[in-house]
């Protein structure tokens, strides 16, 4: 380990500790030069993260509600104050442009909100009189240690998917944030002691495949959320249940765009930008394919897309004037390269060609300019796969019916949407979709706090959405108590038959 460079430790019990015999670098991908160093949680460090939330769980679970919800609306604060410390922080270390790290700190801050309602989320369901004298009503009761696995794209705002609203459940939880991006997740977790937190309730451990299966595999952790790739996630659910757990895993996306000939094209092209090339197409909601259903739908979309990429400026985050920011790796970097060169070789039209584009001052940094595809068609790599970079493909198909056949036909059914003035088009189109997500003219159709985020198919393994409602219910286990006072002096004989309400 460099000494001259800052490490990064994990918080145990409130505290930043070291615990692990390995570290890995942390880079600038804007420079490719390593600035930090994150250590590398071994099995025994992970153990005391959960035996200290294990510790802090009785009381955590006996504090009121209402207590709970303050800490929530305090952190709220505290995140709005340090808004522009962390963002920097994701910029620095992911790489995204500092606008685009507003935007996914405020997502996240809208579910700590949402936590700060467990009062109100908690609240159970009381019948009175099912029989004679006889109430009955059901509580939702915290699970105990719960744990997160989160990725490098939304250092942030995933981590804030999950443990929020865990630990307003009355839940404690140990977060093993991704390790190429940490700094921001381990602050986060800072200002949520600051804001009253108790110390034990939310650990955080860095690490990688160590660390992540003694979190599947040691009893104590009762829940497992995770968001990353699909074979990963499908791992994590196997695994997770076949050691008890209660898992939530979010995997892969390969999202389609359907362009129809009654599409506002100008206003299709401005999103379909965002969608593609924001935050250098690392988004699991990322907007990778347009199917535009004819031939002059097609001509009109990349018209305006070549258009509007010739005035896009790749640059390092931190600048203001930057629309677009590097790759979060070098590896990341090569195997995007990769998959814009097996396009070329499988027969896709390069248009614009994001590969060699130079910064200046960044000659070591991992920037790729937009790509953009035609002629893309189904089994080629650049279809099939998920790229995660900044490669747009445009698939041209005949009929709106082509299209979601297309879609569903694709292993995975994250996020998809249409752009379109027909509303019979539209409402046909959102109700036989097989996709989990869908946009009607709104390209990221990424759910509010109050609603739930989750695929179909293979980019979703488990039956529960991410936060919102859903993630209520998966902090929570039911129990139902029915209840009954007799009378006194009253005795009743022996029933043997099963007790109705008859």
């Amino acid at each position: 380990m460099t000494k001259s460079l800052p490490t990064i430790q994990h918080l145990i019990n409130g505290q930043l500790v070291s615990g692990g015999s390995r570290s890995a670098d942390v880079f600038n991908p804007a420079t490719g030069q390593v600035e930090k160093q994150v250590l590398l949680a071994d099995k025994l460090t992970v153990e005391q993260a959960i035996a200290s939330a294990q510790a802090a769980f009785p009381a955590w679970r006996n504090t009121p509600p209402l207590k709970r919800a303050r800490v929530m609306s305090k952190l709220k604060e505290l995140l709005e104050q340090h808004a522009d410390e962390l963002c920097a922080l994701i910029t620095a270390e992911h790489g995204k442009v500092l606008s685009d790290a507003f935007g996914e700190l405020q997502r996240g801050i809208e579910n700590v909100e949402y936590a700060s309602y467990a009062p109100e989320l908690l609240k159970g369901e009381h019948s009175k009189n099912v029989g004679p004298a006889i109430d009955s009503w059901s509580e939702f009761q915290a699970l105990g240690v719960t744990a997160g696995i989160t990725p490098f794209n939304f250092p942030a705002m995933v981590p804030l998917w999950m443990w929020p609203l865990a630990v307003a459940c009355g839940n404690t939880f140990v977060l093993k944030p991704s390790e190429r991006d940490p700094s921001s997740t381990l602050r986060v977790a800072e200002l949520a002691l600051q804001a009253g937190l108790p110390p034990g309730v939310l650990n955080v451990v860095h690490g990688d495949k160590e660390a992540v299966d003694t979190l599947l595999q040691d009893p104590r952790v009762k829940a497992v959320s995770f968001v990353g790739s699909t074979p990963i996630a499908e791992y994590i659910y196997s695994e997770g249940c076949k050691h008890g757990k209660r898992v939530q895993a979010l995997g892969g996306a390969k999202n389609h765009a359907v362009l129809m000939p009654d599409a506002d094209i100008g206003n299709a092209v401005n999103a379909l930008m965002g969608a593609a090339f924001g935050s250098c197409g690392e988004r699991c909601m990322a907007i990778p394919l347009v199917v535009a259903v004819g031939d002059d739908t097609a001509e009109a979309v990349i018209a305006g897309l070549k258009t509007e990429i010739a005035k896009m400026k790749v640059g390092p985050g931190s600048d203001a004037s930057s629309d677009m920011g590097p790759l979060v790796t070098r590896t990341h970097f090569e195997k995007v390269t990769a998959y814009v060169n097996q396009g070329v070789k499988e027969g896709a039209t390069l248009l614009v060609d994001g590969r060699g584009v130079q910064v200046a001052g960044h000659a070591a940094g991992y920037f790729m300019g937009p790509c953009l595809f035609d002629n893309v068609k189904p089994g080629m790599t650049i279809y099939q796969e998920e790229i995660f970079g900044p490669v747009l493909g445009v698939v041209r198909v005949k009929s709106l019916q082509d299209a979601m056949d297309l879609i569903d036909a694709h292993e995975y059914g994250n996020g998809t949407c249409i752009f379109t003035r027909d509303g019979e088009a539209a409402r046909y189109f959102t109700d036989n979709i097989q996709v989990g997500m869908v946009g009607v003219n709104v390209p990221l159709p990424v759910p509010v706090a109050y609603h739930s985020f989750g695929g179909w198919k293979r980019s979703l393994f488990g039956d529960l959405h991410a936060y919102g409602p859903d993630a209520v219910r998966f902090y929570t286990k039911r129990k139902t108590i029915t209840q009954r006072w007799p009378s006194a002096g009253v005795r009743e004989g022996t029933v043997f038959s099963f007790p109705s309400s008859r």
